[in-house]
């Protein structure tokens, strides 16, 4: 895997300019991407979004294949490493459990240990905002981390309309 997918990519796109009803090429372009090897995401984002009673939690299980484990002992390690540089951070105790509650520190040690990249919404803070953004934390564990924006262009992606 290539990149790993934050929930809110998921949703997002669902709630805004990839709607399942307007833009069906980019759920088709995900499932092509993940069966190419490129994309995925964890285990945990599939259980958020699993959570939803709409569309997009009927894409997701129907999926199951696209939300790979992140119980493995080296993600394990990871995820103990990030909840231990949280722990110690200067956060806000709200944002703080937010963050450690949610799929994000997982999501960002499994990115660790296979080399991929995390494709978030989230943008950076400065870091004596007091808040956990994931693109923080990413730079903190040496993670590379794009929007979905960024991710597109990467991959050079096109929904063209046919004649």
């Amino acid at each position: 895997m290539r990149y790993l997918l934050d929930a809110n990519t998921y949703i997002q796109a669902k709630n805004q300019y990839y709607g399942m009803d307007i833009c069906p090429a980019y759920w088709d372009w995900l499932d092509l991407q993940f069966r190419e090897g490129i994309i995925a995401s964890v285990d945990m984002i599939g259980r958020e979004l699993r959570d939803g009673n709409d569309e997009l939690e009927k894409w997701v299980r129907d999926r199951p294949g696209h939300f790979i484990s992140n119980d493995d002992e080296p993600t394990q390690r990871i995820f103990a490493d990030i909840v231990q540089s949280v722990m110690d951070g200067d956060y806000n105790a709200g944002h703080r459990d937010n963050f450690l509650a949610k799929a994000d520190p997982w999501i960002i040690a499994k990115a660790k240990t296979l080399g991929a990249t995390v494709v978030t919404h989230e943008a950076a803070v400065a870091p004596n905002a007091r808040k956990v953004k994931v693109p923080n934390i990413c730079r903190d564990f040496e993670v590379s981390c794009l929007n979905t924006f960024q991710f597109l262009r990467e991959l050079n992606a096109r929904f063209v309309l046919g004649n």
